[in-house]
């Protein structure tokens, strides 16, 4: 919901990514979230030689970092790392990071907070990795809002 109480639609990627994993039984979710996490893309070469651009997601019990980018078009691009060790973080990271592609920031900002709960994870991973992917959606909003502000 937004501020003024109207209910906000979840972007057609996001949608379908939530619809994918609703279709499955709770056994077969889990199973969809780990090829999430082999799907997760390479950060690009700057990011990688510069690591100080990226902001560790300390909620995550994994170590995840993120970046945003905003371009002049307002489109999002979000980059996030998370090691392989880790595949149900790294499926989180990697749902958002295919699900905002292409986004505008207002989009971004308009995905309703409790995004990770609806998809059907809660009975197959704990709250407290739940909880992770929240922290992930949160803080690339308030870096999209950073970048937005002069």
């Amino acid at each position: 919901m937004t501020a003024g109480g109207e209910v906000t639609a979840v972007p057609q990627e996001l949608a379908e990514i939530r619809d994918g994993f609703l279709e499955l039984e709770v056994r077969d979710r889990l199973t969809m979230l780990l090829e999430f996490a082999n799907e997760l893309p390479e950060l690009p070469e700057r990011y990688r030689d510069d690591p100080s651009l990226l902001e560790r997601v300390v909620e995550c019990q994994s170590p995840v970092f993120i970046f945003v980018e905003v371009g002049a078009d307002r489109i999002v691009h979000l980059h996030a790392t998370a090691p392989k060790e880790s595949p149900t973080t790294r499926g989180f990271a990697s749902i958002l990071v295919q699900g905002l592609a292409g986004l505008t920031a207002q989009e971004v900002l308009d995905v309703p907070d409790d995004y990770p709960q609806s998809l059907g994870l809660t009975e197959a991973v704990s709250p407290l990795r739940i909880r992770g992917m929240s922290a992930l959606l949160g803080r690339t909003k308030r870096q999209v809002r950073e970048k937005l502000s002069p």
